[in-house]
Order: structure tokens, then sequence, then C-alpha cells
């Protein structure tokens, strides 16, 4: 006989500075691996199985993460968590756990993903800034660049903001918030006096997307590309002078709506 099965929406946020990302590699510490292995430890046996909702690149964070959790025994929700944390690195925190049933799948689930990118530039700021924002040492037209983020909002072919595409990928792609303002959400007495935080929305996003769209704006600020560069890019889904990705460790997932 089958052995019955539990089913868990767990949710966590991490600081990514160290890892290589979400999921498990050979050779690599990645935010999966402390998970199972902390999992495995806490029931005393690997007779579970964790799946998140999409990759997370090496250095990037997220303040609200979610993955399932299959496991062969029924957990306690009432002490789970506290042991977890108690288990845990210091850079990874869990924030809830839901019991959910067979039909659920962590990979439709999120209705909306929020990411930030924070950054800065001109004088060089303090190196405990480095898990959190990316330096630019060029000046950069930041107005222009606040012009250039709300182009991306929309139904656009975002073929040209993904890197390496599998084949028969599908390109369109809908930005439903695209915009640059002061960074007054997370802050710190190192902190540089200026900072800008990029806030993309939407559904889904290809692979560094989100990290190419913030290079395209860089560009746009330095004054390498223009506005009808990127224009052109979404609407004919070819590079127009933008293929720079952006540093990783500036980019956070902020929210996962499920």
């Amino acid at each position: 006989m089958e052995k019955k099965k539990f089913f868990y929406l767990l949710k966590i946020q991490y600081l990514g500075f160290r890892f290589s990302g979400w999921q498990k590699q050979t050779n690599a510490k990645t935010v999966q691996e402390m998970v199972d292995r902390t999992i495995s430890f806490i029931v005393k046996h690997d007779n579970h199985k964790t799946l998140g909702a999409g990759r997370t690149d090496a250095k990037v964070s997220t303040n609200e993460y979610a993955l399932e959790l299959y496991i062969s025994r029924e957990l306690n929700l009432d002490t789970f968590l506290d042991e977890f944390n108690e288990n845990l690195p210091a850079d990874i925190r869990a924030l809830e756990l839901i019991q959910v049933d067979e039909s659920f799948n962590i990979m439709e689930a999120p209705e909306l993903k929020e990411y930030l990118y924070i950054f800065t530039s001109g004088k060089k700021p303090h190196p405990f800034c480095a898990p959190f924002m990316v330096y630019f040492q060029e000046a950069m037209d930041i107005d222009l660049m606040k012009e250039g983020a709300k182009i991306f909002e929309g139904r656009h072919n975002f073929k040209a903001f993904c890197y390496k595409p599998k084949e028969n990928a599908t390109f369109e792609r809908a930005v439903d918030f695209c915009e640059i303002v002061e960074n007054d959400l997370y802050t710190a007495n190192f902190f540089p006096k200026e900072s800008w935080i990029l806030h993309v929305h939407g559904k889904g996003f290809m692979r560094h997307q989100v990290r190419i769209m913030m290079g395209a704006l860089i560009k746009l600020g330095r004054g390498d590309i223009t506005l009808n560069d990127i224009k052109k890019s979404l609407e004919t889904g070819e590079l127009c002078g933008q293929g720079f990705i952006a540093p990783s460790s500036g980019l956070m997932l902020n929210k996962l709506h499920i």
C-alpha cells in the first residue's frame, strides 16, 4: 500500500548574497539545499521533496518566496515553524506554513510577482551595502531612466530581454507595473544619501528578464541608448544596443501573490 503523502505551502525569505540561487546545484551552496537539509534534521528522515515557485539567480534575495513541501508524515502547524527557524542558517527565515491538498501546484499558483532592483551611483558606498544594492560609478540621468521604465509596462515581445531562451519559447509577456523611484523602502545608516529602486510587477518573467531590463535602463541613463531603442526592441524582439545584464545582487523578489 502506498504511504499517505502530505502537502504544504511554505513561505520563506532569504538574503541571497552567499548562495548560488534557490535550486540545488552540484558543488554549489543553494537555498534549497539548506532548506532540505534542515527539514531532514527536524523530521529525522529524508522522505520529503521540495519544489520552489521558480528559480532565483545567484546572490538574488527574496523578501517573500514560496515552495511546496511533499512529505510522508503530517507536520505540527503550531510548532514546525519555530523549530525550523531555530535550525535554519541566519540568512534564511521561514514565514508561514499552510497545509494544501494534492491538487495544489506551486508552479502555477503565483498570480503576481513583485521584483525590486536597488542601485546607486556616484561616490562608492560603504561595503556593507554590497548584499543589497548595486553601485554604478558613472553619473546617470535618473529622470530619463524613470521615463524609460514606463515603456516596459503593457504586453510586449520581450525576446531581447531574455538570456539564452529555450527553443519554441513564448516571448510575449505582460508587465503590469514598472517604475523607478527614490529608495525610502530599505534604509540603513551606512546606505548612501541617494539610491533608487526599480519596481517591476508581472505574472511571469523569463530568465534574467528583470536584470536585462535594468541593464537597458542603466545604458539609457548613461546615454548609450535612447528611449526609441527600447521601444524598438519591444516591438521587434531584436537587441537595439542593450545586451547588458545588471548584476544580480541588487535584485530582490519582494512579494509573491498566491
